[in-house]
């Protein structure tokens, strides 16, 4: 039997959004293309500060249509982008 790809078709589609979000909301010189799955994120890009995280969450609640609770903030999830996508697509998928 054979296993369906949408899983994987979805979860790249949202690191490829999540990579635009973070390069737009951090002014990164290279755009998304600066940014692969295993790059760090917290601690590892100076653009990347308290102020930031606000920022992303807000874009990426705006543009997934998803609520991130106070609760499930925390630095793990800025670990690395395939963490913070990992994340998403776990929140859009309810």
């Amino acid at each position: 039997m054979r296993a369906d790809p949408f899983p994987v078709v979805f979860s790249m589609a949202v690191n490829d959004d999540v990579r635009a979000i973070l390069a737009q909301v951090l002014g990164l010189p290279g755009g998304a293309a600066s940014l692969a799955s295993d790059t760090p994120l917290l601690g590892a890009l100076p653009e990347f500060d308290s102020m930031a995280v606000v920022s992303v969450l807000t874009a990426l609640e705006d543009h997934f249509g998803i609520s991130v609770d106070d609760d499930e903030v925390e630095a793990a999830l800025f670990e690395t982008v395939a963490t913070l996508s990992d994340f998403v697509a776990a929140k859009v998928a309810g």
